[in-house]
């Protein structure tokens, strides 16, 4: 793995509205950055981040075998009670999920490690799946880079073939998020465009025009029932909407299911390292209240069981600047986890942490953000990746 500077194309911007990318600038901040890109081989993107991501999967599915049964650990992990009998019959139920994004620490010197899984909701989806591949290709007949040049990247096709299997026989799906969010908006709109290419009837739906009729069907803004919604909407937060209560009954099909509430959670990485100690791939996580917590001494990074985007995480005594770093937000009433600090590789002056892309149960490719500060946040910037042998 390296960074390689690379020329920008003089047309990305264009480029990018065209296509529906309309983020690709954040509060007149890139974040697309195409001035650089990292280098990968085949082998290590095989053998150090494909094949960890697979294994940390399966790791991750035992971990919800093991939550679900336990109803003391799902309260522990801000489950609310009333819930508890509901993720367990989704998970008894295999009910589908769609897709998820493992946040990996690796700079090419020895295993990925696990910091977290965006099970529910994950970001950068569409750049991922679809821009910096229109980039490779560009860039390869431009003769900027090798015309053997590949990219470790099925986001796009897989998608697609997941979602000809998610919405039963009407072939019916909404696709619901907060639509006044520009970046919701762009995730929201690829995915309908997925949809209609696998087949199906896709629309939009805002969060706050969902209904519930007599029979707990949730309902579109014509009272038509809901086949099958996918939420751009963090699970934590639709389990406390008013129509929350119907949610264990509906015959609805919603994805993600309620299970991913045992993985869309900071709680998972404890559960994982209880369960898979000194693994490669993990780094020691335990709940704030644990005793064992204070093995990790003064260094390690504290998280809220359902922070977001890096919002209320603090590294303590960080190797970077000699003390604490802490990101401001909301997060935090729900209670915390500590996990042993792994700095997230550092090239030139940028801190770069790799999404490695899950899709209906696959790993399927990875997209890249660097900061400049050590925790990633929603305006960190996307930079592409190709292999090169």
């Amino acid at each position: 793995m390296k960074r390689v500077v690379v020329n920008e194309r003089p047309n990305w911007q264009a480029d990018a509205e065209n296509c529906g990318f309309t983020i690709h600038s954040i509060n007149d901040e890139r974040y697309w950055d195409e001035r650089h890109a990292y280098v990968f081989t085949l082998d290590e993107i095989e053998t150090r981040l494909e094949d960890p991501s697979a294994t940390l999967l399966q790791m991750c599915y035992s971990a919800v075998d093991r939550i679900v049964a336990d109803a003391g650990l799902m309260s522990r992990m801000a489950i609310p009670p009333e819930f508890h009998g509901a993720v367990f019959r989704s998970w008894r139920n295999r009910e589908r999920d769609l897709y998820g994004r493992f946040d990996l620490a690796y700079g090419g010197d020895g295993p990925a490690k696990l910091l977290e899984f965006n099970a529910d909701t994950p970001t950068s989806l569409f750049e991922s799946a679809v821009f910096q591949w229109r980039w490779l290709e560009d860039m390869k007949a431009r003769g900027e880079i090798s015309r053997t040049a590949d990219q470790f990247n099925s986001i796009h096709e897989r998608l697609i073939d997941a979602l000809r299997f998610l919405p039963g026989p009407s072939r019916r799906m909404h696709f619901a998020g907060i639509l006044g969010s520009e970046e919701d908006l762009v995730t929201l709109n690829y995915l309908v465009d997925c949809a209609a290419q696998a087949g199906c009837e896709a629309m939009l739906l805002g969060m706050a025009d969902i209904g519930v009729d007599a029979k707990h069907w949730l309902t579109d803004l014509q009272d038509q029932r809901v086949d099958c919604l996918f939420k751009l909407y963090p699970l934590e937060d639709m389990v406390r909407e008013p129509f929350a209560r119907h949610l264990p009954a509906t015959p609805t099909r919603v994805v993600e299911p309620l299970w991913k509430l045992a993985l869309s959670n900071k709680g998972l990485l404890p559960v994982l390292w209880d369960m898979f100690p000194h693994h490669e791939n993990l780094l020691p996580a335990y709940f704030d209240d644990d005793p064992r917590a204070e093995a990790l001494g003064e260094t390690y990074v504290r998280k809220p069981l359902l922070s977001r985007e890096g919002a209320n995480v603090t590294l303590v005594n960080h190797q970077a600047d000699g003390g604490n770093y802490r990101v401001d937000g909301p997060y935090g009433a729900e209670g915390y986890i500590r996990q042993a600090l792994r700095l997230l590789p550092r090239f030139g002056d940028d801190w770069t942490v790799i999404g490695s892309w899950i899709i209906a149960g696959q790993p399927a490719g990875i997209g890249i953000r660097e900061d400049d500060t050590p925790i990633t946040r929603d305006t960190s910037r996307f930079v592409p990746h190709y292999i090169l042998d």
